[in-house]
């Protein structure tokens, strides 16, 4: 009897472990399956609310497309951003936000989630070396055709070729809300700003400018050799003639380009010239596009805050004089135009415009024949001066064709931020308390019991970081100091390498040094400490993309500024 009691207890306890046994198996069983599942689904997260991940949210698949559509499977999303993504979900829309780089999945319709997601490679060109344009939300990548007709760009095709010398463009829009597809006419009304990429290289130095005399400035022009690379390169340091350097414009920000203002920055709802004239800070105000007034008469600091809050998060900035040596510089590349850009010589002081003819003589007065410049309404033709949106407005561009960058000869005069310091090497605001930047520091020029520093008392604003401005040496202008002057050019900047210089005749007036192809050629000193670029609309032969001269920094007549976004 106890024995068969002894057996069935045994039986039992058998009955228990196998059962056990057979658990322990089916557990395992589940997990390796889910494992082989999770495996081939690649990767899965929660991104909803940012909460901790659950495996049965959302699941996602990864594919990379090729030019003809053909699928890749991978096992997580590229680091690269250089494609363009799509999202298909069987329960839910999914959208990729390219600025955090990462799912954004909505109305979902059940508890388990899965999702495709296919990036498709952007166009690239293989001279670029990797400088290829960097696009984020609110820049919409677009082509202009003749006339100026805006469409949105396919970025899985051919949308701009340095060979070819069409230099990509983009545009923020009024109203973020409308969804342009590819190759679909985006309006004028509906852009605020464009802009131009200039991507990263280096240049061969083709003169350290160290010279000890003028000479004759038109055999010193030539096409500049460059070489595109990315950030990725180390840089290279040349210092003289026949050495390599990388751009200063892109490692101060140690970026793959900057988008530079494709036109001088205007004022928003000016309906005539004189509306234009504010020295205010307001963001509110910036457009950036052709057929519209220079904001004009704006103390450089006020300038730059305009433009420094305008897109904080694409670091926008007022351009620095080395940035405009970068463009300077790609124009006359083997990508660039490589001639004398035509002036914009609407004195109006309309953006985009262009000469009929070139001029032949440079002055500030009434005009002649040599030097022609007529006032319009906004968008309309003169006699001698053609609008943006007529063809023969090209000959102003960077690139002789509407993929480059206006007024960069005539219009206006453009601050930039390239500053003096004083004999002390600080930071200088300006001439003097009634003439000055509105940036706090040094009056280099003040009379006996004036001001001699502007301060934050007197209402000035603290200068940037460093990587906003370039700062130069110390000078007391004399016209017997011409060449000296040039030597505290900064390699880049497109000033002092670009001699020897030589006395230019303008018309009737003989006081100018000149620069290539006769562009005003005046350095900063101390009773001008900023520079300005490019001439205006009645300088004639005096204005050009290698023009450089020298302002207070106060309110000055003509002068604007431009924009440029570096992320």
């Amino acid at each position: 009897m106890k024995l068969q009691i002894f057996r069935e207890k045994n039986k039992k306890q058998l009955g228990i472990i196998i059962g056990i046994g057979f658990i322990v198996l089916l557990v395992a069983g589940i997990l390796v399956y889910r494992s082989f599942a999770l495996y081939h689904e690649k990767k899965e997260f929660n991104i909803i609310s940012g909460t901790v991940p659950e495996l049965h949210d959302i699941n996602y698949t990864y594919y990379l497309a090729g030019a003809t559509g053909e699928r890749e499977l991978i096992d997580q999303v590229p680091e690269e951003r250089n494609y363009t993504v799509s999202i298909v979900c069987n329960n839910a829309q999914g959208n990729w936000d390219y600025e955090a780089w990462s799912p954004v999945i909505s109305d979902r319709e059940g508890e388990l989630t899965k999702c495709d997601v296919v990036f498709t490679s952007h166009y690239h060109e293989d001279i670029l070396n990797g400088a290829d344009p960097v696009l984020a939300n609110q820049l919409i990548p677009v082509t202009i055709s003749d006339g100026g007709v805006v469409k949105k760009a396919s970025l899985t095709s051919e949308w701009y070729s340095y060979e070819k010398k069409n230099w990509a463009n983009a545009v923020i829009l009024e109203d973020e809300s409308i969804i342009y597809q590819d190759n679909e006419e985006i309006p004028e009304s509906n852009i605020e700003s464009y802009f131009v990429w200039i991507p990263r290289y280096r240049y061969k130095i083709f003169n350290d400018g160290n010279y000890t005399e003028l000479s004759n400035v038109e055999e010193s022009v030539q096409t500049i050799e460059i070489e595109f690379e990315s950030k990725d390169k180390s840089v290279s340091n040349g210092s003289v003639v026949g050495e390599w350097l990388t751009h200063p414009a892109f490692t101060s920000f140690d970026v793959n380009g900057i988008w530079v203002g494709k036109f001088e920055t205007g004022y928003k709802g000016a309906t005539v010239a004189s509306e234009a004239e504010k020295n205010v800070i307001d963001t509110e105000k910036v457009q950036i596009k052709s057929n519209v007034y220079s904001w004009r008469n704006i103390q450089v600091a006020n300038a730059f805050y305009t433009t420094y809050d305008y897109k904080r998060n694409l670091d926008s900035h007022m351009m620095k004089n080395t940035e405009w040596g970068a463009v300077a510089y790609l124009q006359h590349s083997a990508y660039g135009s490589q001639t004398s850009v035509r002036i914009n010589n609407n004195s109006s002081y309309i953006t985009g415009y262009a000469a009929k003819d070139e001029p032949t003589c440079g002055f500030i007065g009434d005009s002649q024949d040599c030097n022609v410049y007529e006032g319009t309404n906004l968008g309309a033709d003169g006699l001698n001066t053609f609008n943006y949106k007529n063809s023969l407005s090209v000959v102003a561009s960077t690139t002789g064709n509407y993929s480059g960058i206006y007024d960069m000869s005539g219009g206006v005069w453009e601050y930039v931020m390239g500053v003096l310091t004083d004999e002390n090497n600080a930071l200088v605001s300006g001439r003097n308390e009634a003439n000055h930047s509105n940036f706090i520091g040094t009056l280099t020029n003040g009379t006996s019991g004036s001001k001699t520093n502007w301060s934050e008392e007197d209402g000035g604003l603290s200068f940037p970081d460093n990587k906003y401005f370039d700062k130069y040496e110390y000078g007391d202008y004399s016209n017997g100091e011409g060449v000296r002057q040039y030597k505290r050019r900064i390699l880049g900047d497109a000033t002092g390498e670009l001699g020897a210089f030589a006395n230019v005749t303008y018309g009737t007036q003989n006081r100018q040094l000149g620069s290539w192809y006769k562009d005003e050629a005046w350095f900063v000193h101390r009773y001008d400490p900023w520079f300005v670029r490019g001439g205006a609309a009645e300088y004639g032969l005096g204005s050009g993309v290698f023009s450089f001269g020298a302002q207070s920094g106060g309110v000055e007549y003509p002068v604007s500024f431009r924009v440029v976004l570096a992320f």
